[in-house]
């Protein structure tokens, strides 16, 4: 585990603020949902992904299908865009 070395105090109603920095380089939005996981001693939050998202358009949808064990949501857009991608790198 890397530390960046902020710190930040809990307030009276137990929240956090994360710094925009942090939240720039994860992709965290406002209105984002994070799953909060425990581990010993230690709060990991991490971005919450819907098990549905398409991981080349995020477009979330129960029409995206699953491949490769599930290591792999795709939408109708995202296969297209995925297809062309192969392709274009293949043709090197």
């Amino acid at each position: 585990m890397k530390s960046t070395g902020i710190v930040r105090k809990v307030d009276e109603l137990g929240r956090v603020v994360i710094p925009i920095e942090l939240r720039r380089t994860l992709g965290i939005e406002q209105k984002d949902s994070l799953e909060i996981y425990v581990d010993d001693d230690k709060i990991i939050l991490k971005k919450h992904i819907p098990s549905m998202t398409c991981s080349m358009t995020g477009e979330v949808s129960n029409d995206n299908v699953s491949l490769m064990d599930g290591k792999l949501i795709l939408s109708s857009k995202g296969a297209d865009r995925l297809v062309k991608e192969i392709k274009e790198h293949f043709k090197k």
